[in-house]
């Protein structure tokens, strides 16, 4: 399986407004914007971290996976993104080397990738994400 990048690390907390102050004021990370994934009950805000992103994952109901993240383990990292081509490609090869998904096949999340999660029980207790981004105008 071919990694191209981490794409992004995706951080629980409780509030994305109270969170946001120290990633922009304090560390000066470029903010990209807020969106809702309503699939995942989340609201999302994107900042440029170099090659890469911060995901800051509020919850926006208690059902919500962040959410029993956060009243499990607290606030802090809950998934590393790896980008990928070929999502449903590399979902099989990792299949056929006996990692559990959590999901079998890609599903659109935030920012409009195609995204997998694989079954931290397979990895080493870490949550990775596959991350397939839409190409666009020669961008990936």
């Amino acid at each position: 399986m071919e990694v191209k990048k981490v794409d992004h690390i995706g951080i629980a907390v409780r509030s994305i407004e109270k969170a946001l102050p120290f990633y922009t004021d304090v560390l000066g990370l470029p903010f990209l914007g807020i969106e809702e994934v309503e699939s995942e009950q989340v609201k999302v805000a994107f900042l440029q971290a170099g090659e890469a992103k911060i995901e800051l994952l509020e919850p926006l109901s208690p059902e919500s996976a962040v959410a029993k993240f956060i009243e499990k383990r607290g606030e802090g990292i809950h998934h590393v993104a790896l980008g990928v081509e070929d999502i449903a490609e590399r979902i099989r090869e990792l299949k056929e080397h006996g990692i559990r998904m959590i999901q079998d096949a890609p599903k659109r999340g935030a920012g409009g990738a195609w995204v997998a999660f694989m079954h931290p029980k397979s990895t080493g207790g870490v949550l990775y994400e596959l991350c397939e981004r839409p190409k666009t105008e020669g961008h990936q």
